[in-house]
């Protein structure tokens, strides 16, 4: 929880341009999810980290609701938030972080807190922005790239990357994307706990089976091909072309509705975690 002491509760900045607005707050961001945190977890010590932590309140497969609440209150405080929210996660998510480093027993070397594995992680997040943009609404141009780039570097800065780090145009970024997919590895481990969350088979299995096949459907559809074959499954021209028509429609209707069903559930989200804030009490 947090202190008085450390400074009044501020509400989320209502600052952001519409447009940004527009562009990154939908209720469509959340499809390619999944794959985004398949691409996260997909270099071995960021797995490795997740697989082996002990940290059971963060828990995906223990708390799936709270973990997804707690993802999108982070994604939304680093998007929207005041610089004094932004404390209060970045305080936060550290001392969670803390927690989570490898032992004497681990097969792999890791460290929560290493910037670099957090710069990745960041930089995952900012591709499924694009992700989503050109999926639902169409083809970024430089200057939209530009801006969410410049934006968006505070899914990096909310944690321990400095400003310098993060890529400064579109040709750095792509150039540090290049590089980085060349670190994509999974084992045996990684592999099997990646291949459960496209599955959903942290939840009861009642859910599993229901909302499983399409949700691994969607999933892999996301993902770019060198994360499929790390993954080791399938996708056909005939699966691209269903794939394709499936983000087609969602996008074509999701531009007719009003603000607040296509903000869902982040509208939610965000007063959510105000009034946590504004309380004192944990976000996470």
């Amino acid at each position: 929880m947090t202190s008085k002491s450390d400074g009044p509760p501020e509400s989320l900045d209502t600052s952001i341009s519409p447009d940004i607005r527009r562009l990154l707050i939908s209720g469509l961001a959340l499809a390619p999810a999944g794959a985004n945190v398949i691409m996260q977890l997909s270099r071995l010590p960021v797995g490795h980290a997740i697989v082996e932590s002990t940290v059971d309140s963060g828990s995906l497969r223990k708390h799936p609701i709270k973990r997804t609440r707690t993802t999108l209150a982070y994604i939304m405080v680093a998007l929207s938030g005041t610089e004094y929210e932004r404390a209060v996660i970045r305080r936060e998510v550290n001392a969670r972080h803390r927690l989570v480093r490898s032992d004497h027993d681990s097969a792999v070397a890791y460290d929560a807190l290493d910037p670099e594995l957090q710069l990745w992680v960041a930089a995952c997040m900012f591709h499924g922005v694009i992700d989503a943009v050109t999926s639902f609404i169409g083809p970024v141009n430089d200057a939209q790239f530009a801006t969410l780039l410049r934006h968006c570097s505070r899914f990096a800065t909310t944690l321990q990357v400095s400003e310098s780090r993060w890529p400064e145009d579109r040709s750095t970024f792509d150039d540090y994307w290049a590089k980085s997919i060349g670190e994509v590895s999974m084992d045996d481990v990684t592999r099997a706990y990646l291949r459960g969350l496209a599955s959903l088979d942290f939840l009861p299995a009642p859910l599993a089976r229901t909302l499983g096949p399409s949700h691994r459907f969607l999933t892999v559809g996301f993902l770019p091909s060198p994360f499929r074959e790390e993954l080791g499954l399938p996708w056909t021209p005939r699966d691209q072309k269903r794939f394709e028509k499936i983000v087609s429609r969602a996008g074509m209707v999701n531009r007719h509705l009003p603000r607040a069903l296509r903000e869902f559930p982040w509208n939610l989200i965000e007063l959510d975690t105000r009034r946590r804030i504004a309380r004192g009490r944990s976000v996470l």
